[in-house]
């Protein structure tokens, strides 16, 4: 990039994908409004919702902006949002978190003392079932290592982020072939290619043990995480350094599958993750021969 990028002040839209949320979305809507530095817009987009979410709530919130479509799933909408947005950066939330006061004031000041950045994301607290939960350790969320980390499990939270859209620019948007796993799948792109900037504070709250959680919506989430990673083996646009590093990766996960899918009897496709595991293997062993300095 040429240019740094312009601080968050009027610039930031928020983006939040909905979905039957109704009480939910109310309470995140209200974090919003609460904000000590306010976005230039707030887009809601209500993906087939049937509780009246909008009915119920565009009066009570006047100044927010509607999407109404079918029901496509949540990396539609957010695209949907992303795409319509007016400001040059967009911070997305999902409908069940909700943001403290200072949430855009306190990333606003990070990215001006961080200029060359176009992607930031915060620590967030963990509520299930209405009491405080501590976060495991493995979701540490520092910058170091920051990529390693991404490849294995989903490590930043998307209602922590605020990213500029040139980063769609070059990265694309939310792969809407995903059902879960689309936030990962998108952050790895995004850091193949960009510095992120990590706020180390609880900016964002995060609400589980609701039944609609798309993470407990489905099993065997590595198999989504697997397609990520043999989407980016396909692309070009990041250094290929970094290809030993998501191998691996990708062969550990399937041999996590393998053991996952024979267990439950389903042999036809642990055979299928056998051969890949071979292929794949055998892909490595090539890049490391490849990098490997002659003695």
């Amino acid at each position: 990039m040429n240019s740094s990028p312009s601080p968050l002040t009027q610039q930031v839209s928020v983006v939040i994908p909905t979905h039957n949320r109704l009480h939910l979305l109310r309470r995140a809507l209200y974090s919003i409004q609460a904000q000590t530095l306010a976005p230039l817009e707030t887009i809601v987009v209500d993906d087939g919702s049937t509780d009246g979410s909008h009915d119920s709530l565009a009066t009570e919130f006047p100044t927010v902006q509607w999407i109404r479509q079918s029901n496509h799933g949540v990396s539609h909408a957010r695209n949907q949002g992303i795409k319509q947005a007016k400001g040059e950066w967009i911070a997305l939330l999902d409908s069940d978190d909700t943001w403290q006061p200072n949430k855009l004031e306190d990333q606003n000041n990070f990215l001006l003392e961080n200029p060359d950045l176009y992607f930031c994301h915060t620590d967030e607290a963990w509520v299930r079932h209405g009491k405080p939960v501590s976060q495991p350790p493995y979701l540490d969320k520092s910058s170091e290592n920051i990529l390693t980390k991404s490849l294995t499990r989903c490590i930043i939270c998307p209602s922590s982020v605020v990213l500029h859209r040139k980063i769609f620019q070059a990265v694309g948007h939310f792969d809407e072939k995903l059902p879960v796993c689309e936030d990962y799948d998108l952050w790895l792109r995004i850091l193949l290619q960009f510095n992120t900037g990590y706020l180390n504070q609880k900016l964002v709250t995060k609400y589980g043990g609701h039944s609609d959680q798309l993470s407990t919506s489905h099993w065997g989430m590595d198999r989504f995480r697997v397609q990520s990673l043999e989407n980016l083996l396909t692309q070009s646009n990041w250094e290929r350094e970094f290809v030993p590093l998501i191998l691996n990766t990708l062969i550990q996960k399937l041999e996590i599958l393998c053991k996952g899918f024979t267990k439950r009897g389903k042999y036809m496709e642990a055979e299928q993750f056998t051969r890949s595991i071979k292929i794949y293997s055998d892909q490595l062993s090539k890049e490391t021969e490849a990098i490997t300095p002659l003695p």
